[in-house]
């Protein structure tokens, strides 16, 4: 698990019930009215055995196989879950056995660099998907998601990304009069992400290390920019409703090893119209109260959003809002239902795939500014399609 555990699992303590919904008749796969989507756990590390829990806890789902590369995670998920030792998949390429079983869908919960693989996979084995942002690390990366997503359509399957921010009612509600118009015509955007945690760690010597602890493994998060910070950015992107032109900015470790991913950037992207988004993003400061936060100024009224506040609107048109209450939890469980309902509902628009792609490049392109140290244009990185590595060589199949 990586160096937001303390975080995460404090977030996780205040977990709610989720309101349990019946089946309609007919699931894609064939299923009986009134039963349970047979789910396949893809990654069973901190986060994925958490979420396993949330999707078990819901009564709408039932684990039935799960697969990673270390068998101790396998075992731990499986014995949880009941799930019979036939169905527990170990070693790097175990996920094609698991989607070679019967399982209706897929929750995708492993290191960022595999999730297109495995997110195509997915679809192409006629799984439906849900995945953890972000959905890749690199442009290519992020291209095949963009087609997975439009292949699951193509073959009735839902495919969801989990941003939690996305599934609360008061972003939805202040994004919803954004798009009306009540800011007017937005002038400029500001986004930040300082954090407490992310620790101060480096890459470990071999593969299988790097692996248990790939945050700080580049190829693997794709740097804590794309990992955590991507957050703030899908937010701003959310509100711009456009992709970035170019992004500009430093970045560096001050308190991290240089063979380590950085600990801090400050950036300024261009949108069109040459409305300005200043970000920055810091990690590993003692004691600092955490924000994940965005604000949009337009000439009409400004909105204010916290994914650990809450969300509102001020000026012309005010918008209270309100406490976004446990969203790291809530979000994730709000998310849960609706990939039911959209699988049984047979709801095939997938609308998260698209704004993941557009935060996921927003993020990359951020990252690849800072580590040049000069302007990076979206057109150029596209065009550039520069695919990270990770050394493979020594890792069990």
């Amino acid at each position: 698990m990586h160096p937001s555990t303390t975080r995460r699992q404090f977030l996780a303590t205040t977990a709610g019930a989720t309101a349990v919904t019946l089946l309609k008749p007919a699931l894609a796969f064939g299923a009986q009215a009134n039963s349970k989507i047979s789910l396949g756990v893809i990654g069973c590390g901190g986060r994925g055995a958490w979420i396993a829990r949330l999707f078990a806890e819901s009564g709408l789902y039932q684990v039935t196989a799960c697969s990673d590369y270390f068998q101790d995670r396998i075992e731990a998920v499986g014995e949880a879950h009941g799930i019979p030792a036939s169905r527990r998949y170990a070693g790097l390429n175990g996920y094609r056995g698991l989607l070679e079983s019967d399982v209706d869908a897929v929750v995708i919960e492993t290191p960022p660099y595999f999730h297109p693989e495995q997110a195509m996979a997915a679809v192409e084995a006629g799984k439906h998907v849900f995945l953890a942002k972000p959905i890749a690390v690199d442009v290519p990366g992020c291209l095949t998601i963009a087609e997975a997503g439009r292949k699951a359509a193509a073959k009735n399957l839902v495919f969801l990304v989990d941003f939690q921010t996305r599934a609360n009612e008061y972003y939805r509600e202040a994004l919803r009069r954004v798009r009306q118009g009540d800011l007017g015509r937005i002038v400029m955007a500001e986004a930040f992400y300082p954090w407490s945690g992310g620790g101060r760690g480096a890459p470990p010597a071999t593969a299988e290390e790097q692996l248990r602890q790939w945050y700080y493994v580049l190829p693997l998060s794709g740097d804590f920019i794309v990992e955590q910070a991507i957050h703030a950015l899908d937010v701003a992107t959310w509100i711009l409703d456009a992709d970035p032109v170019k992004a500009v900015g430093l970045g560096g470790r001050a308190m991290r090893p240089k063979n380590s991913i950085f600990d801090h950037f400050a950036l300024t992207y261009t949108f069109p119209d040459e409305v300005p988004l200043a970000f920055t993003c810091v990690q590993a400061i003692p004691a600092f109260k955490d924000e994940i936060r965005c604000r949009a100024y337009g000439t009409e009224g400004y909105i204010d959003t916290d994914y650990f506040g809450s969300v509102w609107i001020r000026g012309n048109e005010p918008y209270k809002g309100g406490s976004t209450g446990n969203l790291y939890t809530e979000g994730a469980e709000v998310n849960i239902r609706e990939f039911h309902q959209a699988v049984t509902q047979r709801h095939y628009a997938n609308p998260t795939v698209a704004p993941s792609v557009r935060a996921n490049l927003t993020a990359v392109l951020g990252r690849e500014a800072g580590y040049r140290r000069r302007e990076v244009t979206l057109a150029e990185l596209v065009k550039e399609n520069r695919r990270l590595e990770f050394d493979v060589r020594g890792l069990k199949g």
